[in-house]
């Protein structure tokens, strides 16, 4: 999990497709631009939310028509094999025990997110 620049809250990578991605192409995009790696087998997790737009500094609502009042939140895993590099956008990450990540973690969603991942981990 990353601890992020701007609001100072851990969560996981994160961030919004740009042009015409599909949310896979913007999950291998951001995974590789916060976090400096090129994923590895990634899932697509069930888990979804919409998430307020409220939440977002008014520089990155510029080109949302004015009634986008949600925005989808989809989740994403994969296998990291390459040492993480941080952007600008983290000041720190960390590799912790399911307990300790759901604990430490900001958001519903990534809590949401992370229970769905280590179910299906448990299952394989």
């Amino acid at each position: 999990m990353f601890h992020r620049t701007d609001s100072g809250e851990w969560q996981f990578i994160a961030g919004g497709g740009e042009d015409n991605e599909t949310p896979l192409q913007a999950a291998r995009r951001e995974i590789s631009e916060e976090g400096g790696v090129l994923p590895n087998r990634m899932m697509e997790l069930k888990s979804m939310c919409y998430i307020p737009t409220n939440i977002f500094p008014k520089m990155h609502l510029y080109n949302w028509p004015e009634d986008t009042y949600v925005v989808p939140e989809y989740a994403f895993s994969f296998e990291c094999t390459e040492e993480i590099k941080l952007s600008h956008e983290h000041t720190e990450c960390m590799w912790l025990s399911y307990q300790d990540t759901y604990e430490k973690l900001w958001w519903d969603s990534n809590r949401t997110a992370l229970y769905e991942l280590n179910c299906r981990l448990k299952k394989r």
